[in-house]
């Protein structure tokens, strides 16, 4: 509180002025324009700076507020930016093009919708990138599909369902790693939580595309795949030691060890594999580890002379520290204009409208899922739709006793794996291009993506898979309905 001068009451129109300037900016700036979404976030900072400063705040109370909220932030911050060394150091070291080559091994014409669906689930799994899992090797599928006169809406929702499937629940996802952060949780404690609704649609999925996916044609690896198997193994020497980054990962996160030791550990075996198993000079991987991986450091170890074919530099050229950059500039800039917010009021003026229809867990997270899809639609942006119903509904979430991670959780139902169902986001607009399909198409075959969200809202009307907070770490205000909640 600014010890300066008076600070007077906010009033609800006031308060309201920042997040709805935000909302206009984005919507319009971003959404028509596009203009960057950081320089839109530091401008809506800027009209909430001057709210608070008409309101008797000082500049010290506003940058107090700022450093605060960022602060907490920091160490999830930390791991976004580790992510980017681990892909950049297991893709050097052999790590992920191991994993995509044997998962390409497993495609089978015999039954193109299921294989269609688990090779993009691994790929998309070990790469963390749902476009560049349908860039690859679902173009390839594609392929297959015009080849045998297959139904082509049934096998790009297949390929979507899988790409999106790996994007929701990889540690090397940016979405993934992003939505903890603006919920307010850590890392593997969201994606084990996301569990509850992920592996109900990935079951569901499966099961349609098995019985509806039997071609009765021979097995036959596509052409493409061909070519794309062997040129990963002219590159990389592939082994069982190369299992061991992942391996840490695993067993770390079973053991719930401390999540940024294990990273580093993983970074480093990585960077081992890449010296003394695929050839590469100490310099090369730790440039691998900081800038991330590109397909002429090959060069270094003697491959200089193999062709490198485009969907294999598509893979492979990914990662690095320093990649994730943009990312935590995008963090910074968010909780800039939330900590000055914080001051204004205006969440929870905003947040006292949304409560009025809220009871209880269920309506709570159909309210979430309502704001979150809103989001996508009118900014055309998933880092969006994880950003703002966080900023919104953080709060409310702890007064229900409810734990962040259940907020995590509920926007990347809504958010992540919907954005590519909407035709005019970059995501639908990008699987509908590559694929050749249009996204009103593939859309009642991306099972994967909206099965999510009708789990969320089962499990939350019966009251499953919902984490609660310790009576003493529930906050005065919003009381769950014990008949809902």
């Amino acid at each position: 509180m600014s010890t300066s001068q008076t600070v007077k009451e906010t009033s609800a129109g006031l308060a309201l002025v920042p997040i709805f300037s935000m909302l206009l900016l984005l919507m319009v700036g971003y959404g028509v324009y596009g203009l960057p979404i950081e320089a839109l976030l530091l401008t809506s900072a800027i009209i909430a700076a001057g709210v608070a400063w008409k309101q008797g705040y000082s500049w010290d109370d506003i940058q107090e507020a700022i450093v605060e909220r960022l602060a907490k932030t920091l160490p999830a911050v930390f791991i976004l930016v580790l992510v980017g060394g681990l892909i950049g150091s297991w893709m050097i070291g052999g790590t992920i093009p191991m994993l995509v080559y044997y998962g390409l091994k497993i495609i089978s014409p015999e039954y193109l919708l299921l294989t269609s669906f688990l090779v993009t689930c691994l790929v998309s799994l070990c790469t963390g990138t749902s476009w560049g899992s349908a860039g690859t090797v679902g173009v390839a599928l594609m392929g297959v599909a015009a080849g045998m006169d297959a139904n082509l809406a049934a096998v790009a929702g297949a390929v979507v369902s899988g790409a999106y499937f790996g994007d929701k629940i990889s540690p090397l996802s940016d979405s993934t790693n992003f939505a903890p952060v603006v919920a307010g949780t850590d890392l593997y404690s969201h994606i084990q939580h996301m569990l509850w609704t992920t592996l109900p649609a990935f079951i569901l999925a499966a099961t349609v595309f098995f019985f509806s996916g039997t071609s009765g044609v021979s097995s036959e690896t596509p052409e493409k795949v061909i070519h794309i198997l062997a040129n990963l193994d002219q590159l990389f020497t592939l082994n069982i030691f190369l299992l061991l980054p992942p391996v840490i990962i695993l067993w770390g996160a079973i053991r719930k060890l401390p999540t940024i030791p294990l990273m580093i550990a993983a970074i480093i075996v990585g960077i081992i594999n890449a010296v003394a198993i695929q050839g590469f000079s100490l310099a090369t991987a730790l440039s691998a580890m900081l800038n991330g991986f590109n397909s002429s450091m090959f060069a270094d170890a003697g491959l200089g002379n193999i062709t490198v074919i485009s969907d294999v530099m598509t893979l492979v050229n990914r990662g690095g520290l320093f990649s994730m950059m943009g990312m935590v500039l995008l963090v910074f800039c968010a909780f800039s204009f939330a900590g000055t917010l914080a001051l204004t009021g205006g969440l929870k003026v905003m947040v006292g409208m949304l409560a009025k229809g809220i009871k209880g867990t269920a309506s709570l997270i159909a309210a979430t899922i309502a704001t979150t899809f809103t989001v996508v639609c009118t900014t055309s942006d998933g880092k969006l739709a994880l950003l703002i119903p966080s900023e919104l509904l953080r709060d409310t979430y702890k007064r229900m006793g409810l734990d962040a991670k259940n907020l995590s959780r509920t926007i990347e139902d809504a958010g992540t794996v919907i954005e590519p169902l909407v035709p005019w986001t970059n995501a639908g607009v990008f699987m509908a291009a590559t694929l050749g399909v249009s996204t009103l198409d593939y859309l009642p075959w991306a099972i994967q993506n909206y099965a999510g969200v009708i789990f969320a809202m089962i499990l939350a009307t019966m009251n499953i898979g919902i984490a609660r907070l310790n009576n003493d770490a529930k906050e005065p205000g919003l009381k769950a309905n014990p008949a809902t909640a």
